[in-house]
C-alpha cells in the first residue's frame, strides 16, 4: 500500500483583515505583498493549505526584531503547535502589529514544519 504523501501549500500571504483567534473564520487578504506598514493594529502573515495530515501537529516560529517585555527583557521568537483536525486544512500564521511600533520594525519569519520538516516560509518587513 502507498504512503500518503501530505500537501502543503501557500495560499496567500501579506496584509489581512483583523482575526478573531476564537473563531473558526480565517481572517481575509486584504494585499499580497511582503512590505509591511508598521502601524497598530497591521495583521500580517500567510495562509497554508494542509491536506493528508488530519490528526497530526505543525509547529511554528515566528522570528522578530529583537523588542522586549514589560519586564525589559528580549522576546524570544514565538513558537507553538497547532493540531490539525481535517484532511483538508487551512491554516493561518501571523501577527498584529502592537505598541509602541518602532521596535516591531525590521524582519519577521514566519516558518511552519511539519514532523521535524520545513514545509513553509515567508519573511515580512516591518517599515
Amino acid at each position: 500500500m502507498p504512503k500518503i504523501r501530505p500537501e502543503f501549500q501557500m495560499i496567500s500571504y501579506g496584509i489581512y483583515t483583523a482575526w478573531n483567534r476564537e473563531s473558526k473564520e480565517l481572517p481575509k487578504i486584504i494585499r499580497h505583498t511582503l512590505e509591511i506598514p508598521a502601524g497598530v493594529g497591521v495583521e500580517f502573515g500567510f495562509i497554508l493549505s494542509v491536506k493528508k495530515v488530519k490528526g497530526e501537529v505543525l509547529e511554528f516560529c515566528i522570528e522578530h526584531p529583537p523588542f522586549t517585555d514589560e519586564e525589559g527583557e528580549v522576546m524570544p521568537p514565538f513558537e507553538g503547535t497547532y493540531f490539525v483536525n481535517s484532511n483538508d486544512f487551512r491554516f493561518f500564521l501571523g501577527d498584529t502589529v502592537w505598541e509602541p511600533v518602532e521596535d516591531k520594525k525590521g524582519v519577521w519569519t514566519l516558518t511552519v514544519s511539519y514532523q521535524g520538516k520545513e514545509v513553509a516560509r515567508k519573511s515580512f518587513l516591518l517599515i
